[in-house]
């Protein structure tokens, strides 16, 4: 089967040999675990228990609320402390609300649900798959019952699993794919039975060999599943880009993958479905990879959700010297860490502690005009244009060159050889535009509840003058037939 070549991307070190070769451990049980309410694109799941419950593992304890949403499973057994807010994983250290557990050792597990019928139907495996509260792992989140019911409203004939695992350091899909093989391969027949499409492709990068090895030879068993070596280059995970290399397909700007018949999920994700179908259980941990220079012993660890970062640093050996970096997912697109108090969460699948000698960061300098930004853009873009307008504040104009079609990769500022930090200026922008769409919203929302109200005090005015008119009238109906009687 013929690969296409992308457009565009860059060849960072990899750094995954600090970890690549490590099969994964049992990280730390923490002495208290904070469960955020917002694990997952959409609305944040809702709370169904209260500060002195005793919660089992895998015990619902927050539902979905509403249809792009996830439910949220106790880690381990123990007693809700508390739900307020605590430090969560966003980039402005923001609080948010999460429920704090605090285990009582015992990692007692609740009743599993039962496992699925192996001929059961699509709605049934996505429905299960939507009471496990499981997600996007590769760092999207977006809820994956949600996905798997695409089915619905396209016409599908393809998944795609995403095992490229681009971004420096991290290696956790790539000891998951060498351990947990047979598991995944039955992860993703189930979820491709879910789509009711006739072909998946599993993408790795041609850096992983044994990975690629074991999931060929199990994949054998699979007739409708192809395992491919995809090019090592960044960002070859991105979804767009590694159906464009497997298929061909382009998918037009601002539309979805499936838009062109094709369902892109990573490859972990297929784990938790399989553990959820077969296993009847919810996801409450993950494999994640803790690195970077500044770790002392990197490892992958599989942890409870919910786990502090610290007790992650402590549990590798603590820090070789302080971090210039720390880093919830990969170096090219990952997020700042504000604290090590921030629990671990369902879509983080690295955390990084990195020195100078792991970054290109440094003083920028003025552009050069020089178009290696160009050449980087796997989506075909004008990096240094956009950059330009946004720096005048001309945001319209940002977006008339392709903000908006921007994927936030860092193709463009990791290649700058002045270090203008590019992709950063596009999130600036975004989140601005995005403040703007949300104040036009609410004024849009204003307009129409005043206008509303003035309709209906209009309406009621109106109401009144007839009612006022019509009693005048039989007022003066009754006066003339009281005069006329006393004429008679």
């Amino acid at each position: 089967m013929k690969l296409f070549r992308i457009k565009g991307g860059v060849h960072p070190a990899e750094r995954k040999d600090a970890t690549k070769d490590k099969t994964v451990v049992a990280g730390p049980l923490a002495p208290k675990l904070y469960l955020p309410l917002q694990q997952h694109i959409g609305a944040p799941a809702r709370a169904v228990v209260q500060a002195g419950d005793y919660v089992l593992k895998g015990q619902v304890i927050a539902t979905a609320a509403g249809p792009v949403s996830a439910a949220l499973h106790a880690s381990t057994s123990g007693t809700i402390e508390a739900i307020g807010l605590y430090p969560v994983p966003h980039a402005s250290g923001l609080k948010g609300m999460a429920v704090a557990l605090v285990p009582d050792g015992k990692d007692a597990w609740c009743e599993p649900m039962p496992p699925l019928d192996p001929d059961a139907a699509p709605e049934e495996i996505a429905k299960r798959v939507a009471e496990a509260g499981i997600v996007g792992l590769g760092g999207a989140t977006f809820p994956s019952a949600v996905k798997l019911n695409l089915r619905e409203r396209h016409s599908l004939d393809t998944l795609v699993m995403n095992g490229a695992e681009c971004e420096p350091f991290l290696t956790c899909d790539d000891r998951l794919m060498r351990e947990h093989t047979d598991e995944l391969l039955a992860g993703v027949a189930l979820m491709a039975k879910a789509l009711g499409v006739a072909q998946t492709l599993i993408a790795i990068e041609s850096n992983k060999p044994d990975a690629t090895a074991a999931m060929t030879a199990a994949a054998a068993a699979y007739p409708e599943i192809t395992v491919r070596a995809v090019p090592t280059r960044y960002p070859m995970g991105s979804e767009k880009h590694l159906v464009h290399t497997l298929t061909g397909r382009e998918t037009p700007a601002r539309a979805l993958t499936a838009d062109i018949g094709v369902v892109v999920h990573n490859i972990a994700t297929a784990f938790a479905v399989h553990d959820a179908v077969v296993n009847g259980r919810p996801l409450v941990s993950r494999i994640l990879t803790v690195s970077g220079s500044a770790i002392k012993t990197p490892m992958n660890l599989r942890v409870p959700l919910g786990t502090p970062i610290q007790a992650l640093i402590d549990f590798c050996g603590g820090f070789t010297e302080t971090p210039q970096e720390l880093l919830s997912g990969g170096p090219m697109m990952g997020q700042p860490l504000r604290s090590t108090e921030t629990p671990t969460v369902k879509g983080m699948n690295g955390v990084l502690a990195l020195l100078p000698s792991d970054t290109r960061r440094g003083p920028a300098h003025a552009c050069l005009r020089c178009g290696t930004c160009v050449n980087a853009c796997p989506c075909g873009l004008l990096p240094f244009e956009i950059a330009a307008h946004i720096r005048n504040g001309n945001f319209d104009a940002a977006v008339e060159a392709g903000l908006m079609d921007c994927i936030g990769c860092g193709s463009c500022a990791f290649a700058c050889p002045s270090r203008i930090p590019l992709v950063q200026s596009f999130h600036h922008a975004k989140g601005h535009l995005s403040a703007q769409q949300r104040i036009a919203q609410r004024n849009e929302e204003a307009k129409r509840l005043a206008t509303a109200k003035a309709a209906r005090q209009a309406k009621l005015a109106a109401e009144r003058k007839a009612a006022a008119d019509a009693k005048k009238a039989a007022a003066a109906k009754a006066r003339a037939a009281a005069a006329e009687s006393g004429e008679s």
